[in-house]
Formats: C-alpha cells, structure tokens, sequence
C-alpha cells in the first residue's frame, strides 16, 4: 500500500528530498511552501505541490491530516513549533529544521500521541551523528570524538574563498554562537573560530578547522572523555571572519542612520549576500572527516568515515541540498516501510545503535552516489 508523504518546505532542500522520494513507487509525494515561486521550480510532474501558509497552526494541522508521514523542512525559526503541531496532529516525521531549540522537549508529546520522529537527520548534524552512535555501539569505552565537516566552493575567489548555500545571516549566527565541547566528561564552552587546526583531505589538500556548535545531541547521548566539532574551510578564513566579529560587524544592536534604525548585522548581510551566494550552476563540495576513538576487548581502536561530495550537473543539485536531503529522504524510506518503529524522539546517533538500519541509509546514499568510506584502525 502506498504511502502518502507531505515535504514542508520547498527550498533548497526540501525541493531535493521531494524529488528523490518521488522515484520511489510505493511513495505518494506531496509539497508544501508559501511561495509559488519556490514550488513552480518543481517541475516534476508527480510531486502534488501544496500552496500553503505553513506558519498557521490552523492550516498546518488541516494540511498534514491526509498524510501518513511528514518531513519538517522548513527555516529553522519556524521548525521546532512546526515539529510541534505535526505531532500534536499525530504524524511520524523526518525532521532537518536544525532549529535551537532541545527537539527532547517534546518527547512526552512524541510518545503520548504515539508518533516516530528522527529529528536532526541530515548531513551535520545527521549523518555525523549517526556514525559516531554506529562506532561507539562497536567500543566498550569511548574515548574520543572528532567531527570535521564543511560546504566550501570548489573553485576558491578571494577575498573569502566561501559560497553558501544559505542566507548570511544563517552562517554568521554560527559564527557568533559559543561552541560546546566535552573536554574529559565535562561540557565546556570555548569562543567560535578558535581552536584552528588543519587538516590534509585526499582530492582537496589541506583546509584549516575550527570551533563551532555542532555537537548537538551528542552531548547528552554519546558517553564519551572528549568530543569536538569543527567546521572546515580554506586556510585563513577564520582571522577574517574574526576580523569582522572583532571590530562589531556582526552586532544586532540598531542604531539610527538617516532617520532608519538598522543593524551592523544587516548591512554586514545585505553586503555578503552577493558575494556568497552560490549561483546554480557553480560546483560545490561537501567533506566530512568522523574519528572515534576507544577501547574494545582491551584494543585500542580507532574508527574513521571519510565523505567528499560534489554538485550533480545532471540534476543540478547542490552537494550540500544532496548530502542533507538524501540523508532525510532515506531516513523517510525507513519509516515508511516499518523498518524502524520506535515512538518517541529519535536522534540519528540512537539509529547508528542498529547495524541494519545504518547500511539501509549508507547504502541509499552510495547508491545515490555519496559514500562514506570506512576506516579502523589498532593504535
């Protein structure tokens, strides 16, 4: 029997997730966005699109009455009340909002109203988290947890040497967010854009990492003595960023300016958004480097999961739009065939628990041409 899917959000990748879903036969696939503009770049016949103001609790919850499963894909200002509704309406969901807010706050919810939901399954958080659960499920003890990961250009222009796939104002507040740390079973907070290290990745050469925020639920799901998350990029873009963050480009703070009240903020955002911006056609790339470190049967091992992805100029998909949005729409496959049936909150470090479900999902993406390439070690 088929099952009837509805994408909130057709953007850059809510759009993707769509159309991969939609190739699947025994899927009835359906998009929802307030813009026109944004579903008429849908062109594919079989996708149902749904104009709809999807920040109306009365509207959302009439528009996901018919379905039978829900991908929350919408900005992540709106995501976790979005989340909210679809499971207060009684819907399993894939969620890749990435909102601020603690998806476990919902939990009560997610079980009283008996719905599965797999929050934060995309590429970072996503795909990192559910091979740091599927190594440390193989170790006796975790010792150490390092994630590298960055959507970078594949031609590099300076000044910035950067294109992104999301609005400015997006990347800054990651840049201006304190990142947590576990630093010997202790979480710690350490300034963004500190803590440069680099790194030589095959294809690419060598890209410097710094602090950021990313380690999400892994904070509070994976015992383990250290974990760090790093964002990578070329080498010396950090002191520039920093250089603007230091000297107030990034304030929020409105001042008065011929008689119009307005933020270094957003001009710092209005100036960049030209210069970041990722046109169609330009090749992006995505790189992820995960190292698990601990101890099994008194060895000491070490796992890594190495992934560089590319723009498809065949169906001109982002990388980044395809390493989240494929992630997501196998994550949807699994829910849809029964696969996977537990209620409540699910994070995708608690599906890397589960070998089958783990290589249902890697072998989705490598069919899908995206693969992690594994590696273990004895130190």
């Amino acid at each position: 029997m088929k099952k009837n899917i509805l994408v909130l959000g057709s953007g850059l990748v809510g759009g993707p997730i769509a159309l991969d879903l939609v190739k699947d036969d025994m899927l009835n696939v359906s998009v929802a966005d307030i813009s026109k503009t944004a579903l008429d770049r849908l062109t594919e016949k079989r996708i149902h699109k749904i104009q709809a103001d999807l920040g109306s609790e009365k509207e959302l919850m009439a528009l996901v009455s018919d379905f039978d499963l829900v991908v929350n894909a919408v900005p992540g200002f709106m995501g976790y009340e979005t989340l909210k509704r679809c499971i207060r309406a009684g819907k399993d969901a894939v969620d890749i909002a990435f909102y601020p807010e603690d998806v476990f706050g919902l939990s009560d919810l997610a079980k009283k109203n008996n719905v599965r939901i797999i929050a934060d399954m995309g590429v970072a958080p996503g795909m990192s988290n559910l091979l740091v659960g599927y190594a440390a499920s193989r170790l006796d003890v975790v010792k150490n947890v390092e994630i590298y990961v960055g959507g970078l250009p594949k031609v590099r222009k300076l000044p910035w040497e950067y294109k992104a796939v999301f609005s400015p104002v997006d990347v800054i507040e990651e840049y201006t967010r304190p990142a947590r740390l576990m630093e010997h079973g202790i979480i710690v907070t350490k300034p963004p854009l500190t803590g440069i290290e680099h790194l030589d990745i095959e294809n690419l050469g060598t890209l410097e990492a710094f602090n950021s925020d990313g380690l999400r639920s892994l904070l509070f799901t994976i015992k383990a003595e250290n974990m760090k998350e790093k964002t990578l990029r070329y080498p010396g873009y950090a002191r520039k960023i920093s250089l603007l963050a230091e000297n107030g480009f990034f304030g929020s703070e409105k001042t008065e300016i011929n008689g119009q009240l307005i933020s270094p903020l957003d001009v710092t955002a209005k100036l960049l958004f030209k210069q970041w911006k990722l046109e169609k056609t330009e090749v992006d790339i995505t790189v992820m480097r995960i190292m698990v470190e601990g101890e099994k049967d008194g060895r000491v091992l070490r796992y890594q999961y190495d992934m560089y992805d590319e723009y498809d100029p065949q169906s001109g998909i982002h990388s980044m739009a395809r390493t989240t949005g494929y992630s997501a729409a196998m994550a949807v496959r699994l829910m849809a065939g029964n696969y996977y049936r537990e209620t409540g909150i699910t994070v995708p470090e608690m599906l890397g628990k589960n070998k089958d479900h783990v290589l249902f999902i890697l072998n989705g993406l490598k069919d899908r041409n995206i693969i992690y390439r594994e590696k273990i070690q004895e130190l």
